[in-house]
């Protein structure tokens, strides 16, 4: 995923919630409605959200250096999951403890119109921040891939996280005109309470989602499926070696990708000639996946099935015990 089309979803969702949470902090101010102080908690959570993802971005851009010579990419599963702890403790910790508070001191609303029109105003801005989410992760989606598995399987963390926000934040202004309308309808603050209750455990349930999500980006994803069986296929295809022996790949960050294997070259060809044909495995798999920038290809003695295991080593003289023949790039 461009970071680019990331960063538009992001920006949508900052400037609508930040309008939204203004909003409901004034509806909350007066008619005192539980409900409403949880979704501009929220709001204004899913705003700093927002902000960390914007710099976790900005970060991640840095060069490799002597102290992290793979770069900085990884920062952005970093502040991603700082995303999903926010928005378990902030926003649904939160809004839990309100909705039990307020069921044990329930709480009559007062100028009930204006919590309903800034939850109804707030729809709508929210509407309009998952569309944009939409719009920009439909130009990352694989063909006939669902939503969840986009979600599951998206390496750039922002999409995901901003999808699933935006649909946290319609579904809880849901509960939330529900809540303030029936104890609008029947003089019962409890609904409202119950309100801010599902806002809270509703916000819980996404967080733990995004945490298991991220969690495993920052332990390390190697590549999709696809990505993997094209890799092979760059390496096995032009018939330069005898065997691919062994093959890893890690995502170094959501738009780089570390590639290393071990090939398995005939015993009687010469240095020079397996460095040329590391070459040009390197070249095709870069065409093949070009987000495979860092590759570390080890070339090993292949010795066919069946010949003997000394007639192999007499055809060339393997190094010192010590040393290693690697020959590896990176961009």
């Amino acid at each position: 995923m461009s970071a680019s089309g990331g960063n538009r979803a992001v920006i949508a969702a900052l400037l609508a919630n930040l309008g939204i949470a203004l909003t409901k902090f004034l509806a909350w101010a007066f008619s005192g409605s539980a409900s409403m102080l949880a979704e501009a908690i929220h709001s204004l959570a899913d705003s700093g959200n927002q902000l960390l993802l914007l710099f976790g971005g900005r970060q991640a851009r840095r060069r490799a250096d002597a102290e992290h010579p793979f770069g900085y990419g990884r920062e952005r599963y970093v502040y991603a999951f700082v995303v999903a702890i926010i928005l378990f403790s902030i926003g649904g910790l939160f809004s839990v403890i309100e909705g039990i508070d307020k069921l044990q001191h329930p709480h009559e609303l007062e100028n009930l119109w204006l919590p309903l029109v800034v939850l109804l105003l707030a729809i709508g801005l929210e509407s309009f921040s998952l569309r944009t989410a939409i719009r920009e992760s439909n130009h990352h989606r694989a063909a006939g891939e669902s939503w969840f598995g986009f979600i599951r399987h998206a390496k750039a963390p922002e999409l995901p996280v901003v999808l699933l926000e935006d649909v946290a934040a319609l579904t809880g202004l849901v509960f939330a005109l529900f809540g303030v309308g029936l104890s609008g309808l029947t003089g019962n603050p409890v609904f409202d309470a119950l309100g801010t209750l599902l806002i809270g455990l509703l916000l819980i349930a996404v967080a733990i989602v995004l945490g298991i999500e991220t969690k495993s980006l920052l332990v390390g994803e190697g590549a999709r499926p696809a990505d993997q069986r094209a890799i092979e296929a760059a390496i096995t295809g032009g018939g330069e070696i005898s065997q691919l022996i062994h093959i890893k790949t890690l995502y170094l960050g959501p738009d780089e990708l570390l590639v290393a294997a071990k090939l398995g070259f005939a015993a009687d060809l010469p240095l020079a000639r397996v460095a040329s044909d590391i070459d040009a495995i390197e070249a095709r798999i870069r065409a093949a996946v070009p987000i495979a920038r860092v590759i570390y290809l080890e070339p090993d003695l292949y010795r066919a099935h069946g010949e003997p295991e000394a007639s192999a080593r007499r055809q060339i003289t393997p190094p010192p015990p010590t040393a290693e023949v690697i020959v590896a790039s990176s961009d």
